[in-house]
């Protein structure tokens, strides 16, 4: 894996962005200056992040959401494992 988080994910497991592995290793997201921990989907490139809109939901039980634009930065809060290597052995 590489130390520079994807252009674009979702924690959807529908969205054609979503990716297992990488939320896993766990993402971190600052957006306009803050560090925000409720983001469903972003894009770095685009400049936009996907927050929940309270408690409702759409006719599926999904979450409704609301696109906020703005500076986006990402990065993973924890580091790669080599192939070779695991921890705590």
């Amino acid at each position: 894996m590489t130390d520079t988080p994807p252009d674009r994910l979702s924690t959807n497991p529908r969205s054609p962005h979503f990716d297992m592995d990488v939320l896993q290793r766990g993402i971190g997201i600052r957006f306009k200056d803050r560090v925000r921990t409720d983001v469903e989907e972003y894009c770095i490139s685009e400049g936009w992040i996907r927050v929940a809109a309270g408690k409702t939901r759409d006719r599926h039980g999904q979450p409704l959401t609301i696109k906020l634009s703005g500076p986006v930065e990402a990065w993973f809060e924890n580091a790669a494992e080599s192939d070779g290597e695991r921890e705590g052995i």
